[in-house]
């Protein structure tokens, strides 16, 4: 059977969320830069190339301005080999010296253990500018929507001080709304975090990359539309040859149908609901708005295995 090669939307909207909050949170964040002394990246590692905001390169961090980190969090949706792959590809293409791989699920992770020690040598390496002579040390956490800001600044406030969270979580994009004050986060040496809402690119560059960004959870799911997201999901899996869905939604082999799929999946879910007609008739329907949900909640459960969407540009 042949699928689809390349993705394209079918409505002509193009995906762009840039809620208000985004651009006055940039405009903070940049009046926040005298008192930070690095910053680190935090972004999802399903999708390690696709994105990542360049606004924070371009404002944030400049040219050897602010020492950088480069969080790549949620380490443990993806295979330990797409890691070392990935941290070689951009220490090679993008020059990064500083990236960690983290499980804010995990106090244990060896990422969230390295992250403090090497935040703290970073800072001590660099010029600080008009921070010399601070005492305490202030990190500026920047990312994308829903990537684990929030958490990363919890676990590390839990691990260091034994302090309970303070930063808002939420598994749904734009929970964090303003630049916050700084958060305690160590004691010896003192360190403290400013954590920032999660800031997109006013325009997304292309079709794919707002799928990646949306099937990760970066945008909000109605606003693109479940439909539009499982679909992009079936292409991806079809496209790498990933057929673990086929049993997982009761079909009998694989298809380049969403509707198909959804219509299936409801019905091994035996989820229905109510439709009006033209002529007023009420009928009965399969509901593919919940299999559409459940579909996408599949592969973020990592029931089809653990997969990294940017594989195809690590070649």
């Amino acid at each position: 059977m042949s699928f689809r090669q390349s993705y394209k939307l079918v409505t002509k909207q193009p995906i762009r969320w840039f809620p208000g909050h985004m651009g006055k949170g940039i405009r903070q964040m940049q009046q926040k830069l005298k008192a930070v002394d690095c910053i680190v990246e935090v972004h999802d590692a399903r999708i390690p190339f696709s994105g990542r905001n360049p606004d924070f390169q371009h404002t944030l961090i400049g040219e050897n301005v602010k020492p950088h980190l480069l969080v790549l969090n949620k380490k443990d949706l993806i295979s330990i080999k797409d890691q070392a792959n990935i941290k070689e590809i951009l220490q090679e293409n993008e020059r990064l010296k500083h990236v960690l791989f983290t499980n804010c699920k995990n106090q244990q992770c060896s990422g969230i253990k390295r992250l403090m020690p090497l935040a703290n040598e970073i800072i001590l390496n660099s010029t600080r500018y008009n921070r010399e002579g601070e005492k305490d040390f202030c990190v500026m956490i920047v990312g994308v929507p829903n990537v684990g800001k929030s958490s990363l600044i919890n676990v590390l406030r839990n691990r260091n001080l034994r302090k309970k969270s303070v930063a808002q979580v939420g598994g749904i994009a734009g929970i964090t709304r303003s630049v916050m004050e700084k958060i305690k986060i160590n004691e010896n040496p003192l360190m403290y975090m400013i954590d920032t809402p999660g800031i997109l690119e006013p325009k997304i560059k292309n079709d794919e990359m707002g799928m990646k960004l949306a099937l990760a959870g970066c945008l909000p799911d109605h606003l693109v539309g479940e439909d539009l997201i499982a679909d992009y999901l079936l292409y991806w899996l079809n496209k790498n040859s990933r057929f673990d869905y086929v049993t997982e939604v009761g079909l009998e082999k694989p298809t380049d149908n969403i509707s198909e799929l959804l219509v299936t999946y409801a019905n091994k879910l035996s989820v229905r609901r109510k439709l009006k007609r033209n002529d007023g008739q009420i009928v009965i329907v399969p509901d593919v708005l919940h299999s559409a949900r459940e579909f996408i909640k599949l592969f973020r459960q990592t029931k089809f295995g653990l997969i990294n969407l940017d594989s195809q540009l690590q070649t």
